[in-house]
């Protein structure tokens, strides 16, 4: 039972980190049908970024927390305009794949330029274990489980309650009626994707005090993983995403606790056949009929 337990926390710690990148493809699919593949390294810049400001202008947590989610939220802006946009009417493999150009781009580009050695990330908050009831909880763990959750509500208290939330809504059912009623497509789409490239910033930084270690190949994995969370949790829906990433989390390390460290990433891909084959529109997607 203890080991059961513990493998719950070290689960939710790393399942509240999928959830966060998760939200980021759920929402930029949901508003322009595009798979951003991206994605998974603007999080390995929101690490970078955490890296350098801590390291360098001696930052606490917070300041760089929320640095590298702004500094995201900008990157995943320039991105949509520049590579995205102008193919917004192009077919969608066309999308898909420079979508997966300009992840290499940035993968490439960060090796070039700072290397592509593993860098240890500088741990600003001081790990204290606490033991409770023989499962052993780090104040990392808490952090990281607290600071994911307290930003998926926000994210759900903006879409829902704000006007660009609403405009974001709107988008995503009817791009045409949105913009005949008065709503700028453009700016919601370039919303979105600071929205969600903020949630990866914010993920790469919290990976970088968990796993005490960042290189610029860090996102390639996790963002598939995070896709993987999208589609279980149904993509297009921001809960979805969320429980998506905590399930993904908690497999991972149930398969790590049973011995099957090398075999996690293929439980992953295992899950998303499986729920391909059995809900293929995911746990809380909704199946829509198209005429062809």
């Amino acid at each position: 039972m203890t080991t059961l337990f513990q493998q719950l926390i070290n689960g939710l710690s790393l399942g509240s980190i999928y959830a966060l990148l998760a939200l980021g493809y759920t929402m930029v699919y949901g508003i322009i049908k595009l798979i951003n593949f991206a994605h998974g390294d603007i999080y390995m810049l929101g690490a970078f970024w955490g890296y350098y400001t801590i390291n360098y202008w001696h930052f606490n947590f917070i300041f760089a927390l929320l640095s590298a989610m702004v500094v995201c939220a900008a990157s995943g802006v320039i991105i949509e305009y520049f590579a995205y946009r102008p193919l917004r009417h192009a077919p969608r493999i066309t999308a898909l794949i420079t979508a997966i150009g300009v992840s290499y781009f940035l993968e490439n580009g960060m090796s070039y330029l700072y290397g592509a050695d593993t860098r240890d990330f500088p741990q600003v908050i001081k790990q204290v274990n606490y033991n409770l009831w023989g499962v052993r909880v780090s104040n990392i763990q808490i952090l990281i489980l607290v600071t994911a959750c307290l930003l998926m509500i926000l994210l759900q208290l903006i879409i829902k309650k704000t006007k660009m939330g609403r405009a974001m809504r709107a988008v995503s059912v009817d791009p045409d009626a949105a913009e005949l009623v008065g709503i700028n497509i453009n700016q919601t789409i370039s919303f979105t994707f600071a929205l969600g490239s903020s949630m990866a910033g914010a993920a790469g930084v919290l990976i970088g005090l968990y796993y005490n270690s960042i290189d610029p190949l860090m996102g390639m994995t996790p963002g598939i993983k995070a896709f993987v969370a999208a589609v279980v949790g149904g993509i297009g829906s921001v809960p979805g995403a969320s429980l998506g990433g905590f399930l993904i989390g908690l497999l991972e390390t149930a398969v790590q606790s049973i011995g099957l460290s090398a075999y996690k990433d293929a439980a992953v891909y295992l899950v998303l056949i499986i729920i391909l084959l059995v809900l293929p529109s995911g746990i809380f997607g909704k199946n829509v009929k198209e005429k062809v």
